[in-house]
């Protein structure tokens, strides 16, 4: 799958089967929020919403800034991949 990043609107996207899976952002004083992950179940199950955070914590790391996982989902996504714990406010 391939994620794509759209910052215009502040956010990244897959589309897949048809259904827009989504993680929403801010970024505010070299901070990316992250405020949103939703996929929807028609595509669930396919690790759709991690490929998503990963993508927006690598970029964040591309353009040097650090995150701050707002939503339950990118918070324990985190959790779970210490090798980004270095951009976590």
């Amino acid at each position: 799958m391939t994620v794509q990043h759209q910052p215009e609107n502040e956010r990244f996207i897959v589309v897949a089967d048809g259904h827009e899976a989504e993680v929403n952002y801010r970024i505010e004083d070299g901070v990316m929020s992250i405020t949103h992950t939703g996929v929807p179940d028609a595509i669930g199950g396919r690790g759709i919403a991690g490929d998503l955070v990963r993508a927006a914590f690598e970029h964040a790391r591309a353009q040097g800034l650090k995150v701050r996982p707002l939503c339950s989902y990118a918070e324990a996504w985190s959790r779970r991949h210490a090798e980004y714990a270095d951009l976590l406010v």
